[in-house]
């Protein structure tokens, strides 16, 4: 069976998201060997805890006592005891797991979707200390929204020599192309995350800013919603405030930013597509936020709108919440080489039809060359002191701090002063030629560098699995706009460096925290706000899905139906080995049939010896399970997954589960990061063997076991999913797949005759999962005619030919834009075709073949190989024949639904609606 190819992001789309790591120097600070077994916490009876010497820790003063704030929550910890404890951090692994919390690490050999981290002690913050970081980071918001109003507007800060042009101009992220585009109502920043770290004396300072793709709000919602059920007594016992009912109002705040005046907006999540090291966010805030999320090539712009390229054709977008960097955001206006925009937004954005959050080019305000001169910007733009100070930051391109950066340079981190997410250079760290090539190279493009001081993070404990460890933290905080103004998120995503490596890097092994900010007030349940006077329009049956997810879940249907194919044939192939043994006549049949059939690894077929049967069986197995054996069930597997991720935010959380359980049954975590290769990539795929070791013999539970996930995924897509445009593509690409396996099983029955014949009738009922149902009917062995009846042509039979055509016939109607004159389409017409046949096919005269199977090579006209035939009336009487005509009518629908509803070309089809058109330079057809 064929395989589609692997249409995915470019490795440009792994840095279209800032990175949740700090690059402050301070990540570099030690752990103290002797606090694992400390000295016990202050009235505790069994947790140690030993802080660094020299810094701020979170729990414990100097003196040794637990801080106020912090005594409630230690007694509650204290009082559950060590395996308590031990069992709720196990608890919260599996909670993790079981919601697909994941973060993406790129070259993580464990996998691509590496489980989120988070430790189960969470980082409290003070009520009257919050109170004065909401009123200092909602000032640096504004005064860095108003910096970008200046900057891409009339540049009064440039010629005044409040900001050097050097720092503007030479900066990657201040796009030209976008200067004098202005939101209609002045907001350039709808959300930022800042990273603030303590000094030693226990004050906070910004170490960095976040506005370009910041990231961390949904890890942060998560977070909370996994400690809601670790730690429920305690978090309810203690006065936390909440912070859902902030998001809901950034939400209402996006839908009311809409250019246009419109009684329901469409507003977009833009990712950059699935190996974005944070696409888990993009999907939950998407689901959460209830946002369509796409990517670039569901996005095209006609006459200066913007665009959402869907089944029912070109829907507008009002309102973008962007996860791409600026740069690759327009190939036309931008980076030319990116594969990730949309060309002509630059033009949407001048004309005012779309609103951007945030706005293209926000980079600039992110960039830490910056920071030294937001003091004197805040008494220009605010009139007001700077409340929360930065990290001492000096901009080589000024002469006076570019002396003292080169002076101290072993007591400061050099890094770049435009790239926030670049690499930190540890001053203290270089031998003396490391240190002059790094003095030439700053004083050789000086405005592209900056010192910064080198800080000492504080500490905060942390679960070890045994005891408390102290590890640095930085503490990251949203600022959301809401229409009242700006509003901080009550709480925020506290990170802290893993046990091997003392960065705070999410990429380095490191992990979060909850952040609780007490209330000195009791906290209750969240209120939920009122929908007000304003009647909202009932709607069903909404037909804006984006044709790259109707592909998506075509796709998904036909791997998954695949998947259960060749788990069901690999099975019976081990269970005849088990029970007959090598040499007996079924297991003989069974071979023979799967050669037939086409599977790996298309060698000629064994003889009747028992060695053969053995190592052939063998063969069979192992490439069957080699991922990089296109056609084997591991591959298939992985395909499974990778279209999961691209279609998460369509996908429930036991979806999801469930195709976790596939990847890990079949040991397969470590090939899921397996990226798609760069043309200029040389030489041919990576060869590799089995994922995991199965002797024939042992085989047979593991395949069961791999058919359980399998039909969770069909019972929720039956059960669970609404019968909307998904679930039919989705359906579809299932019955398109399971007729053609029908077909493949009935090509392998004729080629038996005699004793054989009986055999392989009663395999096709056994793949077909129909042997239940033959018996009780006919309570004989397999016939001929019988089982005919009962696989092609019983229509209540959910595994025959007849019932996958009765529903794609139901299908193509209901995806049909246009009845009312009882014009039928083309994939109409092939399926009323398909079941006419079916209908009418004589089974009492049908000739099966008989002749011997082929030994030159397996069966022919594999799927997608036929062209569309002519389907003459009477059907063939004649078994190869009547396959042969089946296969490629089913394989022409594929095709013309690929043409149809995939494929963006020119103006197809009119309904009685809107005619629907196709983007003419986004076209390209997928394979089928």
């Amino acid at each position: 069976m064929g395989s589609r190819p692997g249409p995915g992001p470019s490795r440009r789309a792994r840095r279209c998201s800032k990175p949740m790591e700090s690059t402050a120097a301070a990540s570099r600070q030690p752990s103290d060997s002797g606090s694992h077994g400390g000295p016990p916490v202050a009235g505790s009876s069994w947790l140690r805890y030993r802080p660094p010497p020299g810094v701020h820790d979170e729990m414990m003063a100097p003196d040794g006592s637990v801080r106020p704030h912090w005594a409630d929550l230690m007694a509650r910890l204290d009082a559950l005891g060590p395996r308590e404890m031990a069992s709720r951090a196990e608890r919260l692994r599996h909670l993790i797991r079981d919601n697909g919390v994941t973060y993406n690490v790129y070259g993580d050999p464990a996998g691509h979707d590496r489980p989120w981290m988070l430790d189960p002690v969470p980082l409290l913050v003070e009520d009257r200390e919050w109170i004065d970081l909401e009123r200092a980071l909602i000032q640096r918001a504004s005064l860095l929204n108003a910096v970008m109003k200046d900057l891409y507007g009339q540049r009064n800060l440039l010629s005044e020599g409040l900001v050097p042009a050097s720092l503007v101009h030479a900066n990657p992220s201040y796009l030209r192309p976008v200067v004098g585009a202005r939101p209609d109502d002045g907001r350039f920043l709808h959300v930022l995350a800042v990273d603030l770290a303590r000094a030693p004396d226990g004050r906070w300072w910004v170490l960095e800013t976040r506005t370009e793709a910041p990231s961390g709000i949904g890890y942060a919602i998560e977070n909370r919603i996994i400690m809601n059920r670790v730690l429920p007594n305690v978090l309810r016992g203690l006065p936390v405030h909440r912070i859902r009912n902030h998001l809901t109002a950034m939400r209402d705040a996006l839908i009311a930013s809409t250019p246009r005046t419109r009684e329901n907006p469409r507003v977009v999540l833009w990712t950059p597509g699935p190996f974005n090291e944070t696409y888990f966010e993009h999907v939950y805030l998407a689901r959460y936020m209830g946002f369509t999320l796409v990517e670039g090539e569901d996005l095209t712009v006609r006459d200066g709108r913007v665009f959402l390229k869907t089944l029912e054709g070109l829907q507008p977008v009002d309102v973008i919440l962007r996860r791409n960097d600026s740069n690759y955001c327009d190939p036309l206006e931008l980076r030319g080489d990116s594969t990730l925009g949309a060309p002509g937004l630059v033009e949407a954005v001048h004309g005012g039809s779309v609103t951007l959050a945030n706005a293209l080019g926000s980079g600039l305000v992110e960039s830490p060359g910056l920071m030294p001169f937001l003091p004197s910007l805040s008494h220009r733009l605010l009139g007001e002191d700077l409340y929360l100070p930065s990290v001492a930051t000096w901009w080589c391109g000024q002469p006076r701090e570019r002396a003292h950066v080169l002076e101290t340079m072993d007591r400061l981190s050099i890094r770049s002063a435009f790239n926030p997410g670049g690499p930190v250079i540890d001053g203290a760290s270089l031998d003396e030629a490391g240190r002059a090539r790094l003095r030439a190279e700053i004083e050789r493009h000086p405005h592209a560098w900056t010192g910064q001081e080198s800080v000492a993070l504080s500490t905060a404990p942390t679960w070890t699995g045994q005891s408390l460890e102290p590890r640095p933290l930085v503490l990251r905080v949203h600022v959301v706009a809401t229409q009242d103004g700006y509003v901080v998120l009550p709480g925020g995503l506290g990170r802290v460096s893993g046990p091997d490596d003392p960065r705070v890097s999410m990429q380095h092994g490191g992990g979060s925290k909850d952040v609780w900010v007490l209330s000195r007030d009791p906290v209750g349940l969240p209120t939920r706000a009122r929908p007000g006077d304003r009647s909202i329009t009932v709607v069903r049956g909404v037909r804006d899905l984006p044709s790259r997810v109707a592909d998506d879940l075509f796709w998904l249907g036909r791997y998954v139906e695949r998947c259960d194919a060749n788990t069901r044939l690999l099975r019976s192939m081990v269970g005849r080995q088990a029970e007959n043994g090598a040499g007996s006549a079924t297991l003989d049949v069974a071979l023979r049939m799967i050669w037939a059939m086409g599977h790996p690894p298309y060698s000629s077929p064994p003889g009747v010896e028992a060695p053969d049967h053995e190592s052939f069986a063998r063969a069979v197995l192992d490439a069957s399970l080699n991922p990089s054996n296109p056609g084997g069930l591991a591959a298939m597997v992985l395909n499974v997954h990778r279209i999961g991720v691209r279609v998460r935010d369509r996908l429930s959380v036991d979806n999801w589960r469930a195709i976790d359980a596939l990847i890990d049954t079949l040991g397969l975590a470590r090939f899921t990061n397996t990226l798609p290769r760069d043309d200029a990539d040389p030489g041919p795929p990576p060869a590799y063997g089995p994922a995991i070791a199965l002797a024939p013999e042992d085989a047979g539970p593991r395949l069961s076991a791999v058919l359980m996930p399998l039909q969770v995924m069909a019972g929720l897509a039956n059960e669970n999913m609404t019968r909307g445009l998904g679930w039919r593509f989705l359906d579809t690409g299932r019955r398109i797949d399971r007729a053609l396996h029908i077909l493949q099983v009935f090509e392998g029955v004729s080629h038996t005759s005699g004793e054989a014949r009986e055999a392989a009738l009663d395999l096709a009922l056994e793949l077909l999962d129909s042997q239940m149902t033959y018996r009780a009917r006919y309570l004989d062995s397999a016939q001929t005619v019988p089982v005919l009846d009962i696989l092609i042509a019983d229509e209540s039979n959910p595994r025959s030919l007849a019932y996958q055509l009765v529903r794609l016939g139901l299908h193509m109607d209901s995806l049909a834009p246009d009845q009312a004159f009882g014009l039928r389409t083309h994939e109409q017409r092939l399926a009323v075709r398909l079941l006419g046949i079916t209908r009418t096919v004589d089974l009492d005269r049908m000739n099966l073949g008989g002749q011997d199977m082929p030994v030159s090579g397996p069966a022919t006209d594999r799927a997608g190989a036929d062209a569309e035939p002519d389907a003459a009336m009477p059907p063939p009487e004649d078994l190869p024949a009547l396959l042969r005509l089946l296969r490629g009518l089913l394989n022409a629908l594929a095709d013309s639904l690929t043409r149809q509803y995939f494929a963006h070309a020119v103006e197809t089809r009119h309904g009685s609606g809107a005619a629907r058109f196709r983007a003419a330079d986004d076209d390209r057809e997928r394979g089928t």
